[in-house]
């Protein structure tokens, strides 16, 4: 079994974090990924090329032998806890963990090494809102060629192949220009959701549907904690911040009790997201009881992400309602977060079944 130190952040992992914070400096401020959701294109395809192309995260979990950097689940969800900081508009969670995920387990090298690059993007057409292990719809096989309709697939406007379920229990790999990807409205305008029709889309087979989707939403849910720790741990830090300067009575108003207790209950609630993340992102890595610390972490993830979030919003008054202000963006990504790869609800059942746990 790992001990707790594992759960550590090594010095590279540091310096991945310090690298990736910088860039996402550079690119995504709040003023920029805002004007982004306003426009008709909100991914940010110099953020993606930039970590893609100059940083080589695109194939963390690519091996090296495929063109990737061979590297473990343990450094994503430090690039994640950045994204999650930034509310990056870029398709890393989709693409690089999800589709690659699932790539990995059909063993389709040909694609990994283009994903590898980052130079293309794939989206798994699988609804932002499945829970690992549970029925996903699957479309029509029809003399060779795939037919129907599938909703709520996150980043699919970004995806150049869409990784696509067939009933005969196969993945299939569909260019994205022979799919009609049409937006849905979506809560998260950094994570736009699509609704993709198949209308005699030739597909090339990767391999059974079944065992690569269960791999990829598993992944993509343990992972999806170090990106909603970065959406909490960034709404926690700004609020003190805040309530730092901000001065009431001329005195600050983060020196008044009952904010204290408020931001000191938020802060144990992060440490404690912090651990579950770490030992989701250290089971997907080693394979040690990946089921049930998978579940714990999202179990908890959602209302600590959501929380700090809407503490964010009230505590920073009349500026934190504004659309100027970036917390709106933070607060839409936790809530669209905290239904995506199933809910804390449905994770907290899926514990209760792996440790045997009746119901009263």
């Amino acid at each position: 079994m790992s001990t707790q130190t594992d759960l550590l952040y090594s010095e590279e992992e540091e310096a991945l974090r310090s690298a990736v914070r910088d860039l996402l400096a550079d690119h995504c401020d709040a003023p920029g990924v805002i004007a982004r959701t306003e426009s008709d294109a909100p991914h940010d395809p110099a953020a993606w090329k930039a970590l893609a192309d100059g940083m080589g995260l695109a194939g963390l979990l690519v091996p090296e032998a495929h063109g990737g950097q061979g590297a473990t689940h343990r450094e994503v969800a430090v690039v994640l806890e950045e994204l999650g900081r930034a509310v990056a508009p870029v398709p890393y969670l989709t693409s690089a963990v999800v589709a690659t995920e699932a790539l990995l387990e059909c063993g389709d090298e040909e694609l990994l090494g283009r994903l590898a690059t980052g130079r293309t993007v794939a989206a798994l057409a699988v609804g932002l809102h499945r829970a690992p292990g549970t029925a996903f719809p699957a479309v029509r096989l029809e003399n060779g060629t795939l037919h129907g309709e599938l909703t709520g697939i996150a980043d699919a406007a970004a995806a150049d192949v869409l990784l696509v379920p067939a009933e005969d229990g196969g993945l299939y790999a569909v260019e994205a220009s022979d799919a009609g990807v049409t937006p849905q409205a979506s809560l998260d305008l950094t994570r736009p959701l699509a609704h993709v029709v198949l209308a005699g889309a030739p597909g090339r087979r990767l391999g059974d549907a079944e065992p690569a989707v269960r791999r990829a939403l598993r992944a993509g849910a343990g992972l999806l904690a170090s990106e909603q720790l970065g959406v909490a741990e960034w709404a926690l830090t700004e609020t003190v911040r805040y309530l730092k300067e901000r001065k009431q009575f001329n005195r600050p108003v983060g020196g008044f009790q009952a904010l204290k207790h408020r931001l000191a209950q938020l802060w144990l609630e992060v440490v404690n997201l912090r651990a579950a993340a770490r030992n989701a992102a250290d089971a997907l890595a080693t394979g040690e009881d990946v089921d049930l610390a998978v579940a714990v972490a999202q179990a908890y993830a959602a209302p600590v992400a959501v929380h700090a979030a809407e503490e964010a919003l009230q505590l920073h008054a009349g500026i934190g309602m504004t659309w100027e202000h970036p917390i709106h963006l933070y607060l839409k990504r936790a809530k669209a977060d905290s239904i995506a790869y199933g809910t804390a609800g449905a994770h907290r059942s899926a514990v209760a079944e792996l440790v045997d746990l009746q119901t009263p």
